[in-house]
């Protein structure tokens, strides 16, 4: 067995490699430390938060009614015997639409119009009787009640030759009546009565039903909460009242193109659908919108002047649906927090609270800063190298000790 000297000598050369070796290993550890640690301070672009003019846009259900529509009915009974209109033609104010057998109420006509000259007849002899027996009741050659009948006789006359005068006014009223005219210029519809058929004064049904559709009226149902929130905006002075310029979305989708205007809104809520009805009023010269179509409303209701913008790709939701941002805060630490943002405003999503003036909100390299990481801030408009690691410098020996 050899010495324990010997031994020793032999393996001293075998030990002194073995500590080579290990030192190599703690050299590339260190550069790998150092590798890492660049990647945990990755640059981000932000943009710097200031109070801008935003539009509360809302998109509310209405539907079409004619600005003007009226029911054509007969004012006098009797049988239809023309009608002068094309139906779904337009007609114009005065325009004769029906035709009403006008026999019986000529004959009416002429009628009062004798009675009218028999009363005129019977009023200038009792006039005459009454202007004969004034002097003569002066000298006493009548009697007194004798002028005084005649007198009454006279006046009464000449009040029976106004009843037959109102008579005959009456008599050519209802003749007149037997031509229908348009009540308002407008596209009238179908006639629901036809030559022959007989109309009364009472009936339910009317002859024909005229719309104007130009312009036309828009009802649009809006919640009363809604209302109440705005008023209340609008009180606490951060929202500013907008104009009232609406726009349509038709039913397939499409802009109306025309722009329309809020004309008034109710001041009764509707308690079975707890909305108020507001009504705007568009042009429609090519006649596109008809009375009864539902269309959607758009149009900015106010102005907020305390609101932030937003780019989309800074603002993120939680799995509770909460609207988070990354803010750079002091000492460059990420900080997340939670805003309100409701809608958007083109590429930009509306933040109405959560934010101050100033605050850094990260926009670009979102994915790689996480809450309390140090991070390298620069403005969003800079170019930035996210994501690439740094080289190492050369010389240096690879990470891998190779």
């Amino acid at each position: 067995m050899p010495p324990v000297a010997t031994i020793t000598r032999s393996f001293r050369p075998l030990l002194a490699a073995s500590l080579l070796a290990l030192a190599a290993c703690g050299g590339s550890g260190k550069d790998a430390g150092r590798g890492m640690a660049g990647q945990q301070t990755p640059e981000v672009g932000y943009v710097v938060m200031q109070p801008t003019q935003a539009p509360l846009t809302t998109e509310l259900a209405g539907r079409t009614s004619a600005y003007k529509s009226s029911e054509v009915r007969p004012q006098v009974t009797g049988l239809i015997t023309r009608r002068y209109f094309t139906e779904g033609a337009i007609v114009r104010q005065g325009e004769p639409l029906y035709q009403i057998d006008p026999r019986l109420y000529r004959a009416s006509a002429n009628q009062a119009e004798a009675n009218l000259v028999s009363a005129r007849a019977s009023a200038e002899a009792a006039r005459a009787r009454a202007d004969r027996y004034k002097p003569l009741a002066a000298q006493q050659a009548v009697s007194e009640q004798d002028y005084a009948d005649a007198l009454a006789q006279a006046r009464s006359a000449e009040a029976a030759v106004k009843q037959q005068q109102a008579a005959l006014e009456s008599a050519k009223v209802n003749l007149n009546f037997t031509t229908v005219p348009a009540p308002i210029t407008g596209r009238i519809g179908r006639s629901l009565f036809t030559v022959g058929a007989l109309v009364t004064t009472s009936q339910a049904d009317p002859l024909a039903t005229i719309q104007q559709l130009d312009p036309i009226y828009v009802d649009i149902q809006r919640s009363s909460s809604d209302l109440l929130a705005l008023r209340r905006a609008l009180a606490d002075g951060g929202t500013i009242p907008a104009s009232a310029a609406v726009r349509l979305v038709l039913e397939d989708g499409s802009d109306y193109g025309q722009t329309g205007t809020v004309e008034f809104s109710e001041v009764v809520v509707d308690p079975n659908t707890g909305t108020v009805t507001m009504r705007a009023r568009f042009p429609n010269p090519q006649g596109l919108l008809l009375p009864g179509m539902f269309v959607r409303a758009r149009f900015t209701q106010a102005i907020n002047t305390r609101a932030f913008l937003v780019p989309e790709q800074g603002l993120t939701r939680d799995p509770k649906g909460n609207a988070t941002v990354l803010i750079v805060g002091p000492e460059n630490k990420v900080i997340q927090r939670i805003v309100k943002a409701e809608r958007t405003d083109g590429a930009n999503w509306v933040v109405t609270d959560g934010l101050n003036p100033g605050d850094k909100v990260i926009t670009q390299g979102t994915a790689k800063a996480m809450p309390g990481q140090v991070v390298k801030p620069v403005l969003a408009s800079t170019q930035q190298q996210i994501g690439a690691p740094p080289k190492p410098p050369q010389g240096a020996a690879p990470a891998n000790g190779r």
